[in-house]
């Protein structure tokens, strides 16, 4: 399993515990989160199951980086809204899921439509400051990419768009 923009290493701390027999691999482009997803991982006594490299999530060679070409799952946790090629690190995500029954999952944020207009002109303003770009067309991206590539798409909004959440099966 490989997170893809992994941060500060939460979530694969997280997948290390509920999925004890799993390798575990997460990628990030910026080498002060991964300095401080070492450190959590090591505090959590699991750096021998998680593995880090530094890579661009639309870019990067997962052979050279981790000795592994594919991998039965990729997911992307609230980090596609702060990559600007996003696209295509979502197409390069699901190349790595290549044998069938191979998943693709993505939570991140919505379009905040069905919540409050005060709360989402706000939200949006702090989002804002970290970069953050909520992915409208998320889901008519993941149709299409299913659609050429062979998968099977569910996709759904959670906490009236707050955030949405996909998964694409080969």
């Amino acid at each position: 399993m490989i997170e893809i923009g992994c941060g500060t290493g939460r979530n694969l701390i997280a997948a290390a515990r509920a999925y004890p027999d799993a390798e575990l691999f997460g990628l990030d482009v910026s080498s002060a989160m991964l300095s401080t997803a070492r450190a959590n991982i090591r505090r959590a006594g699991l750096e021998h199951r998680i593995k880090l490299a530094l890579g661009d999530a639309a870019r990067f060679d997962a052979a050279a980086l981790f000795g592994r070409r594919t991998f039965d799952r990729a997911f992307f946790s609230y980090s596609l809204s702060m990559i600007p090629p996003w696209r295509d690190a979502v197409a390069r995500g699901f190349d790595l899921v290549a044998a069938p029954g191979g998943r693709l999952l993505i939570v991140d944020f919505g379009e905040q439509e069905r919540l409050p207009a005060w709360f989402r002109r706000s939200l949006f303003a702090w989002l804002a400051k970290f970069h953050v770009t909520p992915r409208a067309d998320l889901e008519e991206i993941l149709a299409a990419l299913s659609a050429a590539k062979g998968g099977k798409l569910s996709f759904r909004q959670l906490y009236r768009d707050y955030a949405r959440l996909a998964q694409i099966v080969r």
